[in-house]
C-alpha cells in the first residue's frame, strides 16, 4: 500500500501541476468550454493579477511567467522522480502559498474547493518519504549501491 500511494501521490502532484500549466496555454481548450479554468496565458496572468491583487501590477507578468516555470518544473520533476523530496516540499511550500494568496483573496472556500490545501499536505507528506518506487531517484539509488566491479550504465 505505501508503495502505491507514494506513486500515486507523486504521480498525480505532478500531473496536476503540468495539466495547469497545460490550461494556461490553451491546450485544453478555450476559455468556457468544459473544464478549462484559463485557456490562454493572459487570462492566467488577469488571474495571477487578482490572487496577488496588493503587488504592483508591473510585477504581475513576470510572477505569472515565474509561477508557470515553477510549476512546469515541479510538475515533471515529480512525475519522472528525480529529486523527488526537494520537489515535494518545493511542491507543499507553493501551494501552501497559493492556497494563502486565494484565501486574501477569494475567500476559505475557493483553496477548500480546488483542494489546494490538501494538495499542499500531500506534497509534504511527499517530501517525508524514505524511498520513490519507480522513480529516477530509485534507479540512481540502486546505481550507487551496486557492488565494486559492478558495472553502471552511466
Amino acid at each position: 500500500m505505501r508503495t502505491f500511494s507514494a506513486v500515486l501521490l507523486r504521480l498525480a502532484l505532478g500531473l496536476s501541476f503540468l495539466s495547469a500549466v497545460a490550461d494556461r496555454f490553451g491546450w485544453w481548450g478555450s476559455f468556457g468550454q468544459r473544464n478549462v479554468a484559463w485557456g490562454s496565458f493572459a487570462r492566467f496572468v488577469a488571474y495571477t493579477a487578482r490572487l496577488n491583487w496588493f503587488l504592483p501590477q508591473a510585477m504581475i507578468p513576470p510572477l505569472a511567467v515565474l509561477a508557470t516555470c515553477v510549476e512546469l518544473l515541479l510538475g515533471l520533476l515529480l512525475v519522472v522522480g528525480w529529486q523527488t523530496r526537494i520537489a515535494a516540499a518545493c511542491s507543499g511550500i507553493l501551494l501552501i502559498t497559493f492556497g494563502l494568496s486565494m484565501t486574501a483573496a477569494l475567500g476559505l472556500e475557493a483553496p477548500l474547493s480546488f483542494s489546494v490545501f490538501s494538495a499542499a499536505g500531500g506534497s509534504l507528506l511527499l517530501a517525508t518519504c524514505s524511498s520513490f518506487p519507480y522513480s529516477v531517484d530509485e534507479l540512481l539509488g540502486r546505481a550507487a549501491t551496486l557492488p565494486e566491479g559492478g558495472r553502471r550504465l552511466a
